[in-house]
């Protein structure tokens, strides 16, 4: 069944019965000209995959019924007829909220029930229109309502510096910045991409130390997950790293059999959650609050207009469509909050147009919700002023009660990503910009240019 929202408007068939005698059973007559009865039903969001919900018509009807192409009847018995209201969409459309009235031609009944398989529901609350001043976390930690409200006071105001680090969790790549600018990067993202591994020489998650010297000193934590998964069921993971993937053309492993107790998913998926969230619960217990983005990028190319072999999620979070996906991001965010996390600032990434409204429809099918994201992130490689400009806008205006960030940038090949100071007076006003490592990462002129600008805030600068 698809998670989509219906309203049914109840439907009454009523007509009068004939001249009866007292001593004989009530018989209602045959009436030779058919009623009509309608039911009303509007689909409100944009479902990936289309689906079909059946609704039971209760009554001696004959289902000669006036309906749109999407909608299509199935026979019945004369006690009860099967109508299937199919969504006939193409996947991973948007589109606006559709109407259908079903006129139903009776032969003859007294009265006509409706039933929906799934429980009628409310028209989706809009999102808010003003950004909170709270995180979403109920019982959030000190630390994390001050580094919310850090963000919160610098929002269209300044931009923050970030990070990645590289996988062997440390600050090395901030260490370069400083030795390029002379000045911290306000920001150190850390990855949880090799949590999986056993414990060895290589990298040990359990050593906090890289983490608590850059809070130490003043630096905003932020952490992230390229969620690893075995190549199939029977896959041990290796010391070196290998044996793993993210690519769901690699992996057996299927996003969708995570809700499935006892499959190799299953364990797997809360083996690696218990891990990380260990972790995360050791630096709440250290006084650490920390901006965290799981899951990120998860529609892929999944959203183009155009459908292909190549339009697909390119990890496995996103590959078993949006439902699931939401699902899984739900999940997470119980299962730690069930843990006791409360030091995290939730941080969703968003494929918005990936950079060509022509070819791609937003993935808006992707959100999580309002209740479970506190920022709405984008990813963007190699894109100039004008393009972070566009994408800042179309991301704000789509979810106008949240920030919005640059999630991750840098180069694409060749191609140089945009002066951080000449995005931000074009109008792109990121809460915080984080450039990724190794070959993506911008040169020294690119960082001694981002780091003297007027709108950007270095580790220095962090106050909460």
């Amino acid at each position: 069944m698809r998670n989509f929202t219906i309203i049914a408007l109840s439907a009454l068939l009523l007509w009068a019965c004939g001249k009866t005698e007292p001593e004989k059973p009530v018989v209602p007559p045959v009436d030779p000209a058919p009623k009509a009865v309608t039911l009303n039903v509007t689909f409100y969001g944009a479902p990936a995959e289309g689906g079909t919900i059946d609704v039971t018509v209760k009554s001696p009807f004959v289902p000669q019924v006036d309906k749109p192409d999407w909608v299509s009847v199935s026979s019945g018995n004369l006690v009860n007829y099967t109508v299937t209201l199919k969504l006939t969409v193409a996947p991973n459309t948007a589109y606006e909220p559709r109407n259908a009235t079903l006129t139903f031609k009776a032969t003859g009944a007294t009265s006509a029930t409706f039933s929906l398989s799934q429980a009628a529901a409310q028209k989706p609350e809009p999102e808010p229109t003003e950004i909170s001043k709270t995180p979403i976390t109920e019982g959030a930690t000190q630390k994390a309502k001050d580094l919310y409200t850090f963000l919160y006071n610098q929002y269209g105001k300044k931009t923050l510096s970030s990070v990645v680090a590289d996988v062997n969790w440390n600050h090395k790549v901030a260490d370069q910045v400083y030795a390029w600018t002379g000045k911290y990067p306000a920001m150190n993202c850390y990855d949880f991409i090799h949590i999986y591994v056993p414990k060895n020489n290589w990298i040990d998650y359990t050593d906090l130390t890289p983490v608590t010297e850059w809070a130490e000193a003043g630096g905003i934590v932020s952490l992230m997950w390229h969620f690893n998964v075995p190549l199939n069921a029977s896959t041990k993971p290796d010391t070196d790293g290998s044996g793993v993937t993210c690519t769901p053309s690699k992996t057996t492993f299927r996003a969708s059999h995570v809700f499935t107790e006892g499959s190799w998913e299953n364990k797997w998926f809360y083996e690696q959650m218990d891990k990380v969230a260990d972790v995360i619960l050791a630096l709440q217990q250290k006084g650490i609050a920390a901006i965290w983005r799981p899951f990120h990028e998860a529609a892929g190319n999944a959203t183009a207009k155009q459908q292909a072999d190549w339009t697909k999620a390119w990890f496995w979070w996103g590959y078993d469509g949006a439902d699931t996906y939401k699902k899984l991001w739900v999940t997470m965010f119980d299962y730690f909050a069930s843990k006791g996390i409360k030091n995290l600032i939730w941080v969703w990434t968003t494929q918005n147009y990936n950079g060509d409204s022509s070819m791609y429809n937003q993935d808006k099918d992707w959100y999580p919700g309002t209740k479970y994201v506190d920022i709405v992130a984008r990813d963007l490689y190699g894109q100039d002023k004008a393009a972070n400009a566009q994408e800042f806008s179309e991301i704000q205006n789509t979810y106008p009660g949240k920030m919005v960030t640059l999630g991750e940038c840098g180069k694409d090949g060749d191609t140089v990503f945009a002066k951080i100071p000449e995005a931000w007076t074009a109008g792109a006003k990121w809460s915080w910009f984080m450039p990724w490592y190794g070959s993506n990462l911008p040169d020294a002129s690119w960082w001694s240019n981002a780091m003297s600008g007027a709108c950007v805030l270095t580790r220095n600068d962090v106050k909460y």
